[in-house]
């Protein structure tokens, strides 16, 4: 693992104060725990301030070494308790000038797994092999509790790989970064070292000497012990034999037994020991210290032995539990209802939540059992797949595939038979058409949102910016409220719906184009009568916002009904919704189980098609006229023709 830490410009601004502390286990327990890193920025400081960010690290940072005993999750989730209570302390001496003026950001790193949290504008960003994924946007803030003081809330955690780049940000250096596409040209390294950012940045140079923040970037590099060869061999399982482990203490008793022994059963063994004892009269202290042990190695057999067996029979008894309730699930599939296979569904879903506690232990289960619990689960599995319309995919169709020295695409949206990627990191659109033909497009705006009006794709561009494509003159749109930040965006027959994660609510700017000017908007309206939390939204008439594993609709502001998917494998965290007035379907992007869902209206599934393949799904788009669903997975662009005559 590599670390740079770069401090531009300390002493511009007096009133401002950043820095960054990095620390490496000291010792086999704080190894236990891995390394701690921390960023922080303080604006509007006070005289009196000037060391806040050493004393607020310095408490994270020994109750976090402090906790050995827990995982690093759970201790860093103490060390933002004691954190809390350290900022809280100070509030309640009536020093609260931090308030609202603190950026700061955690992470923790072992084994390659990242545990990581941030309070203010700090941006932390993954890189990976070209791409640029904004991390800290998994970061949930509804939980933040103004009193009693709650300042660092949610964590987030994940596993990196060999090769990933790390980056933290203070507010001035991402905003530079992102005007200047910096993290573009990093990303687009074919390998990050330090000369190869330090170059970067000494291109930049004057620039960068107007403004004032901190950067850390790590670098992950696979870390193996000098001298050390990695051997990886696959586990073998050996069958216990009492007569090895009875070897060593047997030896004494050798030379009156003849050359050949047979080890009879454990109950036989102890009378022949102790017959052996008092008819050769050897009773003495090393003998009975070896005859004490034995008999413990046997008893300690015989009851693992007993508790084995008992484990088997409880595990044979769920097994013929979980065929009953499968046997009973065929026979309702049999009955070709709707009600009757939603029954099986609950079953099937049951029998694989009793099934899945025995596959845990298949390593120390008989053989022929073994092959009787996975020939039961593979049964299971098949009808429940054939039940929720799951089509795994093993080689999905390549549609095209991004060269990522000239663009890397995080976003797409639909227009025709044409596809247009955009990404917030670049000044560049590169539209695609039917024929996999490509142009780069040069419109000089970094656009972060994109829907469909009027046979038009609307680009958005934060905090406040509209272009319709095809060169109309932007339109800057008036703001809601302070700090205000759009996340999502959907249109309605002109009116346009903006979803604010942070702030819960949904904006809603009415149409007022018309004749000569067909596009603009009026005054921003709350649309929802109280907050909610959502992660993405479309409009049809109704506004659907999309949870993390249910769809709420809302109608005039108000919820109308809650629709949770009754789907297998259950959802755990949808990422973006899409519907329209033309479509009857919801289409659903689930990154975390690499799938694309689509359901009715009313929550029933259509279809499911998932592949080992979209290992790095950003978003997707559905051509209306083609009944095309095309998934942009990383550089690669993935087609899927749809077929959904048949339910």
């Amino acid at each position: 693992m590599q670390v740079f830490e770069f401090h531009f410009n300390p002493k511009l601004k007096p009133d401002l104060i950043f820095d960054s502390f990095c620390y490496e286990p000291e010792n086999i327990y704080e190894r236990k725990m891995g390394s701690l890193y921390l960023v922080g920025l303080l604006k509007n400081v006070l005289p009196r301030n000037l060391r806040f960010l050493e004393k607020l690290q310095k408490v994270i940072k020994e109750k976090y070494y402090k906790s050995t005993i827990f995982t690093p999750e759970k201790s860093l989730r103490e060390s933002l308790k004691e954190a809390n209570e350290f900022l809280e302390g100070l509030a309640k001496k009536g020093d609260v000038s931090w308030l609202g003026n603190l950026s700061f950001a955690i992470l923790v790193l072992k084994n390659f797994k990242l545990n990581f949290t941030k309070v203010g504008g700090m941006k932390i960003f993954l890189l990976r092999r070209g791409q640029i994924i904004d991390i800290d946007k998994k970061l949930k803030f509804q939980d933040i509790e103004p009193y009693p003081l709650k300042i660092f809330g949610n964590i987030v955690s994940g596993k990196l790989s060999e090769g990933d780049l790390i980056l933290v940000l203070t507010k001035e250096i991402f905003d530079f970064f992102q005007e200047n596409l910096l993290l573009n040209e990093i990303a687009k390294l074919p390998r990050f070292s330090e000369k190869e950012l330090k170059d970067i940045l000494n291109r930049k140079k004057e620039e960068l000497s107007k403004i004032s923040g901190a950067l850390l970037a790590i670098s992950l590099r696979k870390e193996v012990l000098a001298g050390k060869r990695e051997i990886i061999l696959p586990k073998i399982s050996k069958e216990f034999s009492l007569k090895e482990v009875l070897a060593p203490f047997l030896r004494p008793f050798k030379k009156f037994q003849k050359p050949k022994i047979n080890i009879p059963n454990p109950k036989e063994l102890i009378r022949n020991l102790i017959s052996f004892v008092i008819r050769r009269k050897v009773l003495n202290k090393k003998l009975i210290l070896i005859l004490a042990l034995i008999l413990v190695l046997i008893l300690g057999f015989i009851f693992s032995q007993l508790e084995e067996r008992q484990k088997i029979r409880i595990y044979q008894k769920n097994l013929e539990e979980v065929n009953k309730k499968f046997n009973l699930a065929q026979g309702l599939l049999i009955l070709d209802n709707p009600q009757a296979q939603k029954e099986a569904n609950s079953l099937l879903k049951e029998s694989l939540e009793k099934i899945t506690p025995i596959l845990k232990e298949t390593q120390n289960l008989p053989k022929e059992f073994n092959v009787r619990i996975l020939s039961q689960r593979d049964e299971i599995l098949e009808k429940l797949y054939s039940l929720n319309k799951l089509e795994k995919i093993e080689e999905p169709e390549l549609f095209f595939e991004f060269n990522r020295e000239k663009f890397i695409p995080q976003k797409l949206v639909t227009l025709g038979d044409d596809l247009y990627f955009f990404s917030p990191y670049s000044k560049d659109l590169f539209k695609l058409n039917k024929n996999k033909n490509g142009e780069l497009i040069s419109v000089d705006k970094k656009f972060d949102l994109a829907t469909m009006i009027a046979d038009s794709i609307l680009f958005f561009s934060k905090p406040n910016q509209l272009i319709v494509y095809r060169g109309l003159t932007p339109v800057n749109l008036k703001e809601p409220y302070p700090d205000f930040n759009f996340d999502a965006l959907s249109s309605f027959k002109g009116n346009l719906y903006f979803l604010d994660k942070k702030a819960g609510q949904i904006i809603k700017y009415p149409s007022t184009g018309s004749g000569q000017v067909p596009f603009s908007w009026g005054t921003p309206e709350f649309w929802l009568k109280k907050a909610i939390v959502g992660k993405s939204i479309a409009v049809d008439g109704s506004v659907w916002v999309l949870e993390k594993d249910a769809i709420s609709k809302y109608y005039a502001g108000n919820l109308q009904e809650k629709i949770t998917p009754d789907i297998f494998p259950p959802p755990k965290d949808f990422s973006k919704i899409f519907t329209s007035p033309t479509l009857p379907y919801f289409y659903l992007l689930e990154p975390g189980q690499k799938r694309i869902v689509i359901l009715t209206k009313a929550g029933e599934i259509i279809k499911q098609y998932q592949s080992q393949k979209f290992d790095n799904l950003l978003d997707f788009s559905v051509s209306e006229g083609t009944k095309i669903i095309y998934l942009l997975n990383g550089l690669k662009v993935y087609k899927i023709n749809l077929n959904l005559n048949n339910r």
